[in-house]
């Protein structure tokens, strides 16, 4: 368990996709997505989300991101921000999006 102060201390805002392209060198299945998160800038994202998302579906949308925890290299790739989704009954992600549209960079609390 974790207390709130610790929680906190994590930063989800929200952004959206500008740019989709397939991962060819990852050894599971995902996309390099850019990602406009506002003020704070275009940030890139490795994202195993193939499963119920096709890159040409994915420009536009926005996600919710945690946007700062450390660079993580992937085969290669540095991925600056971590999108958040959720397992359906299939291993698949669902993405974690707001309900309405949101400026990027919006913080969620």
């Amino acid at each position: 368990m974790i207390d709130i102060q610790e929680f906190r201390k994590l930063d989800l805002r929200v952004g959206t996709i500008v740019e989709v392209k397939p991962f060819t060198e990852a050894k599971k299945p995902a996309y390099k997505l850019m990602i406009d998160f506002g003020p704070l800038g275009t940030k890139r994202s490795s994202a195993q989300i193939t499963g119920h998302y096709r890159p040409e579906d994915l420009v536009g949308k926005q996600v919710v991101a945690a946007v700062n925890l450390p660079s993580k290299i992937i085969a290669g790739f540095t991925s600056e921000v971590l999108v958040l989704g959720a397992n359906d009954a299939s291993g698949n992600v669902i993405l974690l999006k707001p309900e309405t549209t949101m400026p990027n960079g919006a913080k969620v609390s």
